[in-house]
C-alpha cells in the first residue's frame, strides 16, 4: 500500500498519548482519515473535541481495527507485544503495522515472530518528544527538525519499508534514517539512554534545595530531560539493558579520564578533549 490522503487512507492509532495525539494531529493536517483506540475516553474526548481524530473507542472495536490500513502502535513496549497477541486476529490482510517504541532488538524480532503471514510490521522510532504526557499536550511541531529511524529486519519488504519512509516525510520529520535493530539499540543507547541517567544522576547527586536559586542555563539544559517518566524509562532501559551498560562504562571511562586530567594538572589534554568537543557539537548546529 501507499499512503493516499484523496482516497482517504485509513490510519488507526492505538494509543493516545503525547507521541499516539502529535501522529494524529500531524496526518489529519495532512488529510488522512485517523481513528484511534485508547484506554480513557476522556482521551478520546479530548481527541475528537480538538480534531486530532475522527473517531475513536475505548474498546478493541473489530470494526475498527479491520478499517484500517495502517496501524501505529504508541504503547509501552509489554503492552505492545500483549496487544499483538490478543488481538492480532483482528486484522484484515494486508494491514501494514508500524511503532514508535525506543527499543527494538526485544519486540521487533518477537512481534514479527508472532505475527500473522498477511499483515506486516515494519519498525519506526520517532526521535521526538517533549517532557509532559498526554493526549492534551500533543503538539506535530515536535516532529520538525528531528529525525525519524525507520527500523526494518530480512522479514520487511521494500514496499513496507519505503511506506514507513514516507510517513516519517508526511510526519515533518527533518531526516529519514534507517538502522537495523541492533544498531539502532547501540544508538539509542549513547544518545538517548545514556542522557536520560546523566540527567537524573545530576538532579539526584546533591541534596541542596535551593539549587534552582543559583543555576544558570547551563544546568537547566543538563537537566531539561530529568522530568522523566519513571515507569516507561525503566521498562526501556531494562528491555536495552546490555547497550546501556556498555555505554555507561563508555561515559565512566571518559570521565575518569577527564578526572584524572585534573587531578595531574595535565592542561593540554583537558584542553585537547574540550576542543575535540567542541567540533564535534558543531555539527549539530548546522
Amino acid at each position: 500500500m501507499k499512503l493516499n490522503k484523496n482516497a482517504n487512507t485509513n490510519i488507526l492509532i492505538v494509543g493516545l498519548g503525547l507521541l499516539g495525539g502529535s501522529y494524529a494531529m500531524a496526518l489529519k493536517k495532512k488529510g488522512y482519515h485517523v481513528e484511534a483506540i485508547t484506554r480513557s475516553q476522556s482521551t478520546i474526548d479530548y481527541a475528537l473535541e480538538h480534531h486530532l481524530i475522527d473517531a475513536g473507542s475505548i474498546q478493541v472495536d473489530a470494526e475498527m481495527i479491520q478499517r484500517a490500513e495502517l496501524i501505529v502502535f504508541a504503547l509501552y513496549p509489554h503492552v505492545f507485544m500483549n496487544w499483538i497477541k490478543e488481538n492480532q486476529h483482528l486484522f484484515k490482510p494486508s494491514t501494514v503495522l508500524t511503532d514508535v517504541t525506543g527499543v527494538k532488538g526485544s519486540v521487533v524480532y518477537e512481534i514479527q515472530e508472532m505475527l500473522r503471514e498477511d499483515v506486516e510490521f515494519i519498525a519506526a522510532h520517532p526521535m521526538a518528544g517533549k517532557e509532559v504526557y498526554g493526549v492534551e499536550n500533543s503538539d506535530d511541531r515536535i516532529f520538525a527538525g528531528a529525525n525519524y529511524i525507520v527500523v526494518p529486519t530480512d522479514k520487511n519488504t521494500p514496499e513496507a519499508i519505503a511506506l514507513c519512509e514516507e510517513l516519517g516525510r508526511e510526519l515533518g520529520f527533518r531526516s529519514v534514517s534507517c538502522l537495523s535493530p541492533e544498531k539502532h539499540d547501540e544508538m539509542i543507547a549513547y544518545l538517548s539512554q545514556l542522557t536520560h541517567c546523566i540527567a537524573v544522576t545530576l538532579m539526584c547527586c546533591h541534596d541542596n534545595e535551593h539549587l534552582v536559586k543559583y543555576t544558570g542555563d547551563s544546568f537547566r539544559d543538563l537537566t531539561r530531560i530529568a522530568k522523566i517518566n519513571d515507569a516507561m524509562w525503566s521498562e526501556l532501559f531494562m528491555m536495552n539493558k546490555d547497550q546501556l551498560l556498555a555505554q555507561m562504562d563508555l561515559f565512566m571511562e571518559k570521565f575518569q579520564e577527564l578526572r584524572n586530567d585534573l587531578v595531574n594538572d595535565n592542561l593540554d589534554d583537558m584542553r585537547a578533549m574540550m576542543r575535540l568537543s567542541t567540533e564535534r557539537r558543531k555539527l549539530f548546529d548546522k
